[in-house]
């Protein structure tokens, strides 16, 4: 009952604070882009400790010393909402790979545009990876991460979706590294389900994949230890309770 309770004020709270700072951010969208990823950040800082308050929910995150001094891919493991927003703050300054259709939420999708992440127009076949190369190689130009999640979708518990072939081409065409994160969000913040879990969400982040892998090869590699590392962490919570 408590965390119904908590996840029913949670979602009031959302909607109320993402209404009050959208609409208040309205006159950020004039400004470049690393100011409304600064908003954006506000905003989130601001949900996760709306969900700490009401869900009791927090999170860790292991292996940062992973990541390359250099440009480079984040390719992580997609269970929740709850990483599209925190990853805004474990990743500093990065660039989502996402629906174009996100684009056109008023208010929130302009910022997403405005703050320069990466749309993927799923229906425009090959042209969408000439798109997404374009766009990817000028964030990494300007000194941001790229962060993809390969499945293209949030994935159940479990379910092992295919990887999608975008992440292979930003590996085999931009030639840096990619990092590979797992992650238990789903067992906490599930896809269409209403209540949240009271506990602490896991990520790891594992170390790089090299550049220079053929493309079947490093597709392997990447579902391999994402999929082994995603599993562990779900086992190991599982045990807990």
């Amino acid at each position: 009952m408590r965390q119904a309770i908590g996840s029913f004020l949670f979602n009031v709270g959302f909607y109320l604070l993402s209404a009050v700072m959208a609409v208040a951010g309205l006159p950020v969208l004039a400004l470049p882009a690393r100011a409304n990823a600064a908003y954006a950040r506000m905003w989130i800082r601001a949900t996760l400790a709306l969900l700490r308050a009401t869900c009791r929910l927090t999170h860790q995150v292991r292996g940062l010393e992973n990541l390359p001094a250099g440009p480079c891919i984040v390719a992580s493991k997609h269970q929740s909402t709850w990483e599209t927003l925190a990853f805004n703050l474990v990743f500093h300054d990065s660039a989502f790979v996402l629906k174009r259709d996100l684009f056109y939420i008023p208010i929130v999708g302009w910022m997403m545009w405005r703050a320069g992440n990466i749309g993927i127009d799923r229906a425009a076949g090959p042209s969408a990876l000439r798109s997404i190369l374009r766009d990817a190689r000028r964030a990494m130009d300007s000194g941001r991460p790229i962060i993809i999640f390969p499945e293209g979708t949030r994935t159940a518990i479990g379910a092992d979706a295919p990887y999608q072939p975008g992440v292979a081409a930003l590996y085999t065409q931009l030639k840096v590294p990619v990092v590979p994160v797992a992650l238990n969000s789903g067992l906490f913040w599930g896809r269409r389900v209403f209540i949240k879990k009271a506990g602490r969400i896991d990520v790891l982040v594992l170390p790089p994949i090299a550049p220079g892998m053929a493309r079947a090869a490093f597709m392997k590699t990447l579902h391999d230890r994402i999929e082994a590392a995603t599993g562990q962490l779900a086992a190991r919570q599982m045990t807990k309770e």
